[in-house]
């Protein structure tokens, strides 16, 4: 019995490993491979904006020095504390995945 319960949880925990969503390894001969890893971080810049607006913390940032990193990482998390209808942690992933990516015109990568 202890071991068929076991066996149970190993597998839960397996397949929701494999169900979180995130995309596969880039190949790095992909020409957009930099800009689809430009846009992971960003959606983690505006998953932090959609936590620190939701308790109150004032907006961070980044300093702009003409670069598109900074502006489009800004314009997200600005969006984020203006946009009521972001009311979820998926959704601010998503938005800030589907702005970051038509601001870089990037493919989405195969999944």
């Amino acid at each position: 019995m202890k071991r068929c319960t076991l066996m149970l949880l190993g597998l839960l925990a397996v397949s929701a490993a494999w169900a979180h969503g995130h995309a596969g390894p880039i190949d790095d001969s992909m020409p957009d491979a930099q800009k689809i890893r430009f846009c992971e971080r960003v959606r983690d810049h505006a998953l932090q904006a959609f936590y620190n607006r939701d308790r109150g913390r004032p907006m961070k940032l980044f300093d702009e020095d003409g670069s598109d990193g900074a502006r489009i990482t800004n314009h997200i998390i600005k969006r984020i504390y203006e946009e009521p209808q972001i009311s979820s942690p998926k959704k601010a992933e998503a938005f800030g995945r589907a702005t970051c990516n038509e601001m870089m015109g990037t493919k989405q990568p195969a999944e």
